[in-house]
């Protein structure tokens, strides 16, 4: 998807892939990563997310990066975030304490701009982009993490016939695809969330599920 049709989703509202609470799938598998506290969490795409307050508040220091400056200015203030703006390699950077929000293009986003990265965590970025970049966006986001860097990366699966995307229906043979070549890969949880989502029911959805996966980088030598 274009970065003019994400400005034209905050403008119009139309943010249904926004949680109004903190997904639960982060708050039970975070762990699974076995982070040190003060480590460095990247999140692209992240709209106005509570995940980033979620991460920051467990202890991490969170880099949000995000197109539209509408859902920037929202995070902000909804949250009541006093951040400091700077501006750094074409990207307008508000600082608060223990998080960062880069609003521009990701694919601009480069490993000396941002720096090292012991994670990243992907609910909603991988499956908003249609099958003809995903995979660009699976390498640019492989090109800016260290080795031994991890990754707690959601899908959602269900049949692509049945609906447009966005979400897009990613299965776990596209992420081996995808991701095979940078990382190890294990699918950590499936959950059926279609109860959950009357939105999807209302597209015509009969099945619905939200994987969970733990990449990682192997560490040389």
């Amino acid at each position: 998807m274009r970065p003019e049709f994400w400005d034209e989703r905050w403008r119009r509202g139309q943010v249904g892939f926004h949680r109004a609470t903190v997904h639960p799938a982060l708050t039970r598998l975070w762990r699974r990563l076995e982070l040190p506290l003060g480590a460095r969490v990247l999140v692209p795409l992240c709209g106005k997310s509570l995940d980033l307050l979620w991460l920051r508040d467990a202890g991490f220091d969170v880099v949000g990066v995000e197109w539209s400056a509408l859902a920037v200015e929202a995070f902000c203030l909804e949250n009541g975030v006093p951040a400091r703006r700077r501006v750094q390699g074409g990207f307008d950077v508000f600082e608060s304490s223990r998080l960062a929000l880069w609003r521009g293009d990701f694919f601009a986003l480069t490993r000396a701009l941002l720096g090292r990265v012991a994670a990243v965590y992907d609910r909603a970025a991988l499956v908003a982009f249609g099958p003809d970049t995903r995979s660009a966006y699976a390498l640019h986001t492989a090109s800016l993490l260290d080795t031994g860097a991890q990754m707690l990366l959601m899908t959602t699966e269900y049949a692509q016939t049945a609906m447009a995307g966005p979400p897009f229906s990613v299965d776990p043979a596209e992420v081996r695809q995808l991701y095979s070549s940078h990382f190890d890969i294990e699918e950590i949880d499936r959950q059926d969330v279609l109860a959950e989502e009357p939105k999807m029911r209302a597209r015509g959805l009969t099945r619905f599920d939200e994987a969970c996966y733990r990449l990682t980088s192997p560490a040389h030598g």
